[in-house]
């Protein structure tokens, strides 16, 4: 979006921007640059990709002091955020996202409650069941590989028994906590840590103006002026990507 999209409504060169990520996320690094879908503007989507730990080194080698800085606002645009945007980073929060979006699509309301407290915590696979004015969708939430391995072995052996399959919809990451806990962050996590992170995440979505992603102002704004509707043809090309087998890494 931001050499598509962004450099449009700005002006700007696409070739001239340079996109920096910060992530808690080592595998970031690869992404960047693992298929043609990270190039379908006809530029690198994002050039240079920093993980949370090696900025704060950087914030820190160069004297700069939080605490004292002046605060501002975001650039719009691109620069608002919804709730459930910021819960993507604890585990269960996709999940959550999602569900409070699918919720509205399917009845055409909000719910009046958007918590969704049993996909919450830090048990390693959250299995549950949630009911849409009386339709009851089974969800399973994992994080840390062992536990995904275990709901990835649950699916297989019902789909081999030509059972029906134990879930509807299923959020895998691959960190224990979710990118709380993830691979770039500063070193000496442990689950109080992550529960302290998680809090900080709940909290900001609760004090959010807007907590699901589809009533997110500058979302529709973007889909009604460049992507056009979701999962259409457009949006599909360009937020879109496919994933294929790759051999398991071997020293």
């Amino acid at each position: 979006m931001c050499k598509t999209y962004y450099a449009e409504k700005k002006g700007i060169d696409p070739g001239k921007i340079c996109v920096v990520s910060i992530m808690p996320c080592t595998a970031k690094k690869y992404e960047i640059s693992r298929a043609e879908e990270m190039f379908v503007s006809g530029y690198q989507s994002t050039d240079y990709v920093l993980t949370t730990r090696e900025i704060i080194r950087m914030i820190k080698q160069a004297g700069i002091d939080f605490n004292h800085l002046p605060d501002e606002e975001a650039d719009h645009l691109m620069g608002d955020y919804s709730g459930a945007g910021t819960i993507f980073g604890v585990t269960g929060g996709v999940m959550e996202a999602a569900l409070r979006t699918a919720y509205y699509y399917v009845t055409k309301e909000n719910l009046e409650k958007v918590e969704f407290e049993n996909v919450r915590g830090l048990d390693g696979v959250k299995e549950t069941s949630i009911k849409i004015k009386g339709t009851e969708i089974k969800i399973a939430v994992a994080h840390g590989l062992g536990n995904v391995e275990y709901v990835l072995n649950k699916i297989k052996e019902a789909k081999e028994a030509g059972k029906e399959l134990p879930y509807h919809f299923v959020e895998v990451m691959a960190c224990p906590g979710g990118c709380i806990g993830g691979g770039g962050q500063p070193y000496g996590i442990n689950d109080d840590v992550r529960k302290a992170r998680a809090k900080g995440l709940y909290d900001d979505d609760q004090n959010s103006v807007f907590r699901c992603s589809h009533d997110n102002p500058f979302i529709k704004q973007l889909y009604a002026e460049y992507l056009g509707e979701p999962l259409g043809e457009k949006a599909h090309h360009l937020l879109h990507t496919k994933y294929v087998p790759r051999p398991e890494y071997r020293k």
